[in-house]
Order: structure tokens, then C-alpha cells, then sequence
């Protein structure tokens, strides 16, 4: 169930908890049987690692130059070579964490829940900065920066080198904000941020905001109705960057012209992934439904994996990556949605969504402290 917060409102907060816990107590349908599958795309692992300490924590994994970093919620920064599965260098901060790291291929940064930015350098804490709020966002590190979401709505920009506060952007919106991994992503020379419902690009020199594009509008008669967080994670294939509005839309922009292409209704609480034919994401109801990149048409759906809590998909080129739950990954065709293999992994859910590899195939992290790589020939 995804986890909501109100940094100002404390009665809010007191509404979710009871909200949530009628919410729990409600049984939950149990999903159909799979059954066998005629295997037509084959999925083999690659290598695993146990990373150790607690990664419950959800978050997305930045690959660069062969290199993974990923931190875990005890506060246990690991950067990994991808292609032999072996960890290059970790570092404890002794610290609970609430968003994963931010890697550019040297440094990485993380976020304590005690509000402390940290910027870590091959193992050693480079420097430190206090917050004003929490995040639940990973940090991005581009273009000599590190840039943060924090959960009052505001974003952040400091130095890499020397942990200046280059600017602030604050912005009102909603009471309530989404206690998940948001969207904060680089684009030619430009930032773009999830506030709210809304997709904005900002000069990463100053903050100045360039232009910014309703994906879903607040609706309803209570704070609880009318959120609609951008969710991670977001997919970009040249100027079309596409994103979901947390159960409510999915739309795609044209990041280039600052232009809204198309915004469908969609109820669901994970990111999406596609490719130039199709833009694909799961519904909270475990439907996964796909469409027309360029349109915003409906293309297809399939409610093979309906009830199974699914993760973010990962759009290959030998088809769909999602997996569930239960520790399973499923490998779908991106034409009709068919199931084409299922395995079933030691993962005791997934804390990633499956993240493709610069080599091929891709690597997952789990809940139960584990990296796996998988690839698909």
C-alpha cells in the first residue's frame, strides 16, 4: 500500500493513519491462476549479490558507466560493477534513510530521515548539508549538481564540489504529498520535476521555471482525493517524456516544446516504461495496459497478473519485464500483452523495478537485501 504524508497538517496525517488501516482491513482478491506457460522468450540469470541490511526501501538504481549505486534503508551505501555482480565499494552512515541514492558514476548522495543531505566520494563522505524537509525521492546528480525533491514541494540545487546551495524553488500545492519516489530527471538543459500533477522544466543554473504542464488536475471534496503526485519512474525516447499522475492519469509531453501530447485516465501507483510504439504501465489492480506512444490511443491490455501487486515494467527489446509480490518475473510481448515466460526468483518482493543492463538483460533489487541480473537471449 503506498504510504502518504502531510508536512504541515498534522490532522491529516491522523486521517490517513485511520484511513489506511480500514484500508488494510479490507481482504484483498486473491489472484488467478497462471498455470504453465509456453516459454517463447527464455530468462536466465546472470549473478546475484547480497548487499545486505534492510532494502524495503523502494527506490529507483542509476547505472552509469558499468557502475550501480543503491542504498538501503539502515543507511548502507553500495556501488556495484554491473557486469560481474561484485561490489566496488559500500559505506555505513549509521543513519535510516527514506529515498535511495543519486550516482552520476563517482559520487553519490543520499538523504537521512533526519533531513541531512550526504555526498559520498569512493567510500568517503565528500560533505553534508541540513535540509529544511524530507524527500522520498532519490537525488539526481547531473551536470556538476545535485538536485533534490523535497516533500514540502520545494526543489533544490547545490554545488557537487563543495556542497554550495546554488537555489531554491518553492512551490504550494496540495496538503498532502505522496510518500514515494517522485520525478526529478535531467533533459538536454533543462530539469524536470514532478510538482504536484504538473510537469515542470527549470533552468538547473537558477531554478527558473521554463515551462510547466498539467498531467492531472486536483479533484475532489478532501485533501486525500485530490492528490496526484507524479510518480517514478518516467520514460523518455527522444523530445516525449512520459509519466504517471498517481491514480489518476498517465500523459506524455513534448519535453523539447514544453507541449502536452496526451493525458489518459489511469488508476494506477507505479511508474511506466516504453519504447517508440507503445508506452506501458500496471494499474493498481494488476491490469497492465499499453498505449499508443504517439497517441495516447489504447493499443492493449491483459489481466493475466491481475491482483499481484506489480512492479514499475521495463520495456525490452525481446519484450515487457515486470515482476511481483510474490518474488515472480514475468516477460510479456510488448505487441499483445501475451505471456511469453514466468520464474520465480528468491526475491521476497521487489524494492526496484527491473532496471536494464548497458550489456543486456537487467538487474532488480529486492526486498530481501539481494541484487539480481538476469539476461534475456
Amino acid at each position: 500500500m503506498m504510504s502518504l504524508r502531510a508536512p504541515k497538517l498534522k490532522w491529516a496525517l491522523l486521517v490517513l493513519t485511520i484511513f489506511s488501516m480500514v484500508s488494510c482491513s479490507t481482504p484483498k482478491p486473491s489472484p488467478q491462476t497462471i498455470g504453465d506457460v509456453k516459454v517463447t522468450q527464455a530468462l536466465e540469470p546472470l549473478w546475484s549479490l547480497k548487499v545486505g541490511g534492510d532494502t524495503a526501501l523502494n527506490q529507483t538504481l542509476f547505472l552509469v558507466d558499468g557502475k550501480l549505486a543503491l542504498a538501503t534503508k539502515n543507511g548502507v551505501v553500495h556501488v556495484v560493477n554491473t557486469k560481474t555482480g561484485q561490489a566496488l565499494w559500500h559505506f555505513d552512515l549509521k543513519a535510516t534513510l527514506n529515498a535511495g541514492a543519486g550516482f552520476d558514476g563517482q559520487s553519490v548522495a543520499v538523504v537521512t530521515s533526519s533531513n541531512e543531505l550526504v555526498v559520498i566520494n569512493q567510500g568517503k563522505v565528500a560533505w553534508r548539508s541540513r535540509l529544511t524537509a524530507q524527500t522520498y525521492t532519490n537525488p539526481l546528480i547531473a551536470g556538476e549538481r545535485v538536485f533534490l525533491l523535497l516533500a514540502d514541494r520545494s526543489v533544490m540545487a547545490y554545488d557537487l564540489s563543495n556542497g554550495q546551495r546554488l537555489w531554491t524553488q518553492q512551490r504550494t500545492g496540495e496538503a498532502l504529498v505522496l510518500k514515494q519516489n517522485g520525478v526529478l530527471m535531467a533533459f538536454q538543459n533543462n530539469l524536470l520535476a514532478g510538482l504536484g500533477g504538473r510537469l515542470a522544466a527549470m533552468n538547473p543554473d537558477n531554478g527558473q521555471v521554463r515551462w510547466e504542464l498539467p498531467i492531472a488536475t486536483p479533484r475532489g471534496i478532501n485533501d486525500l482525493e485530490r492528490l496526484v503526485d507524479l510518480v517514478a519512474s518516467p520514460t523518455r525516447l527522444n523530445n516525449s517524456v512520459c509519466v504517471r499522475a498517481f491514480q489518476a492519469q498517465v500523459g506524455c509531453v513534448d519535453a523539447a516544446r514544453g507541449s502536452l501530447l496526451w493525458s489518459r485516465p489511469s488508476n494506477g501507483a507505479r511508474g511506466v516504461d516504453g519504447d517508440s510504439a507503445v508506452l506501458v504501465g500496471t494499474e493498481a489492480n494488476g491490469v497492465v495496459q499499453a498505449w499508443n506512444r504517439a497517441t495516447g490511443e489504447r493499443a492493449w491490455d491483459t489481466d493475466r497478473l491481475k491482483y499481484r501487486e506489480l512492479t514499475d515494467p521495463l520495456m525490452t527489446s525481446q519484450g515487457l519485464v515486470v515482476g511481483d509480490a510474490g518474488g515472480w518475473l514475468y516477460v510479456l510481448s510488448a505487441k499483445d500483452g501475451s505471456l511469453l515466460n514466468k520464474v520465480k526468483t528468491s526475491a521476497e518482493g521487489f524494492a526496484s523495478k527491473p532496471t536494464a543492463l548497458p550489456e543486456g538483460g537487467f538487474v532488480v533489487l529486492t526486498r530481501n537485501a539481494q541484487l539480481l541480473a538476469f539476461q534475456l537471449p
